[in-house]
């Protein structure tokens, strides 16, 4: 209990006379009795303050109830399951989400299926501690292509806690990025092995002697190198655009001289008529809120490629409208042989081909589309493919209109099957990631 101010003076006042008088009983002359009153009073002063309280202790003395173990669960957003005597006591609703509102008072091992979640649990509520090894990986929990990484802590007097950690994004990223070197180094080795061959045979004095052979390999050899350059250009734009990928772009750009600015080029260089391009332009199109040198790129990809893969003199329409949302609709339609519907989800993974020898015959080099939807995801459009087998393949890019606010980036990614039940035709509606 501490004492007030006044019992403090008080008690300060009783030390010093029962210190003098006690220093006096003792023979001690009048200044020495007086310094040990002195020090009484100032002890017995210092002994009755209030003591200092840490803020450590003022927090527990405080009446606010603490949360409980099943509210600090429930804010986590991972699975999480509180498991006593192999029964789940406590699961959250990520975990409900993920295993099914049943685990609640189910066996542990009926809960989460799996032989390595069984084997680590049992182990661990035998011991009572921690299982040396860490965490482990499951896969197939909730959904097939899952992956999750199991942590099981003891709680002293509540059994174990468990958490179940999403990894499957992080999976994908790694799978995405050790075949993008594996592709990348397949794609340059081929042409690296070609070159090297012919100038090994041109060492060869009797080869670099023959004018006509000499001129042969040297065609090839230049094509080759034109093949590596284009793979690196594609590299680094791809590169640049995915590093600009946050970076909004505001500039108003009227697609209409873009597209005859791509249109001709493309007509100087794969195209021997250039009426084999028809465009349409609506009459109340807006410009759209963008980078000119982006979409310009996008356009040579999805016109160059309806040009590529169509049918030798087919026309390739190019029609653009405005469209729901205040969004401006760039089309792009062949008539080639169309594209099977498995292939569709796929089309704009990094060197994905449907037909490999055709697209290297031809100069592709795997990453058109993928650019096209990244150039797509920074613009915060959409990009939609639609093909039939035998009529051929309807590329769509929807863009904000410079007038429009831009739409927040999405989260998800989705390739749907709009046309199922139709034979030999398919879709897929692509959102940014």
């Amino acid at each position: 209990m501490t004492a007030p101010p006044s019992s403090r003076i008080l008690l300060s006042i009783i030390a010093a006379c029962l210190g003098f008088l006690l220093s006096w009983l003792l023979g001690a002359g009048g200044e020495p009795a007086a310094l040990t009153a002195a020090i009484a009073a100032a002890g017995a002063w210092f002994a009755s303050r209030p003591p200092s309280i840490s803020p450590a202790q003022a927090a527990s003395s405080d009446d606010t109830p603490q949360p409980s173990l099943e509210e600090v669960m429930e804010a986590i957003d991972d699975p999480m399951l509180l498991v006593s005597g192999q029964l789940v006591t406590i699961a959250n609703s990520a975990a409900r989400a993920t295993l099914g509102d049943h685990i609640v008072g189910e066996d542990i091992r009926l809960a989460i299926r799996h032989p390595a979640a069984t084997d680590r649990l049992t182990l661990q509520a035998e011991s009572g501690d921690a299982v040396p090894g860490g965490p482990i990986e499951l896969i197939g929990i909730g959904q097939r292509d899952r992956r999750w990484e199991l942590n099981v802590h003891p709680i002293q007097g509540r059994g174990l806690l468990v958490r179940l950690a999403d990894r499957t994004g992080t999976h994908a990223a790694e799978q995405m990025r050790v075949d993008f070197v594996a592709n990348a180094s397949h794609e340059l080795r081929t042409p690296l092995a070609t070159l090297i061959g012919f100038v090994e045979t041109l060492e060869d004095g009797k080869a670099a002697e023959d004018p006509a052979t000499r001129g042969r390999f040297l065609k090839i050899m230049f094509g080759e190198a034109k093949r590596m350059q284009r793979l690196v250009d594609d590299l680094m734009s791809l590169s640049r655009i995915e590093a600009e990928k946050y970076s909004l772009p505001q500039t108003p750009i009227p697609l209409a001289p873009l597209i005859e600015e791509v249109r001709g080029a493309l007509h100087s260089g794969i195209v021997a008529d250039k009426d084999r391009v028809i465009v349409e332009i609506a009459p109340d199109v807006p410009p759209v809120a963008g980078d000119r040198a982006q979409l310009s790129q996008l356009l040579h990809n999805i016109i160059g490629n309806a040009l590529k893969y169509g049918r030798p003199g087919s026309p390739v329409q190019v029609s653009v409208k405005l469209a729901r949302d205040n969004m401006v609709k760039l089309a792009v339609r062949d008539e080639g042989e169309g594209i099977p519907a498995e292939h569709i989800p796929r089309l704009t993974e990094r060197f994905y081909r449907v037909d490999p020898g055709r697209s290297r015959s031809l100069g592709g080099t795997g990453l058109g589309l993928a650019i096209v939807k990244h150039i797509v995801e920074r613009h915060r459009g959409r990009l939609e493919i639609r093909s039939e087998v035998g009529r051929g393949t309807l590329v769509c890019v929807l863009l904000p209109a410079a007038t429009a606010p831009l739409p927040p980036a999405l989260s998800s990614k989705s390739h749907t099957n709009v046309t199922e039940g139709t034979p030999n035709r398919s879709s897929a509606h692509i959102d940014p990631a």
